[in-house]
């Protein structure tokens, strides 16, 4: 192994976390990654790799997609982090394209750096609005892991180590709407979802499910909170995942794409009356780094470029036929996976055993193309690849993927 790899390694464990270290060793990851273009991430020995975990969904234009590399440098030369007390025009332009391509009556936008710090301040902007207390989530979900939104994810792994954590969070079934009707009342301040549960497998909800929450929270005065961290901003084939079912939540997460993969941002988008409380007190949530003109320039540009080269319904159709080949092969190998599912160009392949999720990474990466299975559910593989992602390199996966699968094949008894 080259000198670069072993120091890089090497640093990791004294200094970041021995534990991680040695995980990647074992999963076949003792690559430094030191260049990447499009949907291919080259290491520090020149290897290829074909990227289908797409930083968890971040790079939904690839990497260093060119129009958002330079509208940042353009941005970089000009003023990269905000004074605070001048307006800030990026920020402004961002605020207003949100608003417009948003579904419904959302309007107002509160810019952070990461999708947990959106969901956190979406928790607090339901909180002033409503005067109540109470939230529901979802069991299996995931909204990210500092404390507010940690409370929120439907993980005990995640949770037990911190709690106590907030009060007064209840979990519901995902896509279960008589659970959640006998759990809401007049004192709850939010239902908060995502349209696609993510890191718990991609589970896509039973249709109809959240046209019968938007009326149940009209119902009980509770405000619908839709986390679109990792459905959004074209990931499913349409601007978010909502817009499947043609509601509109009151208040909504952004993050990961919304940067073009270029810079940290997430936003945190309500309706007035959600944003009520802050238009009285504005200052009562901050952020130092958010909104700053480079993170604001980068999303500018990734949304201007989405809408400019249809990428929306390039994400509908690729995601389309990059699940047809994996159902394909599903057919042939019922023995390693058990289902196929998910939107657009947000994929989940749930295996028959736990064990062959680490057996096929391995053998992908061998291949050099990246995947990874989900946080919450360890069955369940990924596939979540840049948004233009052309067919022939996905038909590349696919073959590879076949034959990964069908090496599993041959030992998934012992597993």
């Amino acid at each position: 192994m080259h000198m670069y790899v072993e120091e890089t390694i090497s640093k990791y464990e004294k200094y970041i976390n021995p534990a991680q270290a040695k995980l990647f060793r074992f999963m076949g990851l003792a690559s430094v990654e030191g260049y990447a273009e499009g949907w291919t991430i080259t290491d520090s020995e020149g290897k290829q790799f074909i990227d289908c975990l797409g930083g968890y969904g971040m790079f939904a234009l690839g990497h260093r997609n060119p129009d958002v590399v330079a509208a940042v440098e353009a941005e970089l030369h000009k003023m990269p982090m905000s004074g605070k007390v001048l307006f800030n025009r990026p920020m402004a332009d961002l605020a207003e394209k949100l608003a417009l391509i948003t579904p419904g009556a959302l309007q107002y936008s509160f810019f952070v750096n990461s999708g947990t710090e959106a969901v956190e301040g979406c928790l607090k902007v339901a909180r002033l609005a409503t005067k109540r207390k109470k939230f529901i989530a979802a069991r299996n979900a995931f909204h990210g892991k500092t404390f507010g939104s940690l409370t929120a994810t439907g993980r005990d792994l995640f949770r037990d180590p911190f709690k106590p954590l907030l009060d007064n969070f209840t979990h519901v079934e995902y896509g279960d709407i008589d659970d959640l009707a006998e759990t809401i009342d007049e004192e709850t301040a939010a239902v908060i979802l995502e349209p696609i549960q993510g890191e718990g497998g991609i589970i896509v909800p039973p249709e109809g499910y959240f046209k019968a929450v938007r009326e149940l929270c009209d119902q009980y005065g509770t405000l619908l909170i839709a986390d679109e961290v990792q459905t959004g901003i074209g990931r499913t084939g349409t601007w978010f995942g909502v817009e499947h079912e043609q509601i509109t939540p009151d208040i909504m997460a952004t993050a990961k794409a919304l940067g073009g993969g270029v810079m940290p941002i997430g936003a945190i988008t309500a309706t007035a009356d959600a944003w009520a409380g802050l238009i009285e007190a504005p200052f009562l949530h901050t952020s130092t780094f958010g909104g700053n003109q480079l993170a604001c320039a980068a999303a500018n540009a990734a949304l201007n470029y989405i809408e400019k080269n249809d990428v929306l319904d390039r994400s509908a159709a690729a995601g389309a036929y990059f699940k047809k080949g994996l159902e394909s092969i599903q057919k042939d190998y019922p023995s390693v996976i058990a289902e196929i599912r998910g939107r657009g160009m947000m994929i989940g392949i749930e295996l028959t055993k736990e064990g062959a999720g680490g057996m096929l990474m391995s053998l992908m990466i061998d291949k050099r193309v990246i995947i990874a299975y989900t946080l919450n559910n360890p069955k369940v593989i990924r596939i979540e690849p840049p948004l233009i992602m052309p067919t022939d390199v996905i038909d590349q996966v696919l073959t590879i993927f076949r034959e990964a699968v069908s090496s599993t094949a041959e030992v998934i008894e012992d597993l």
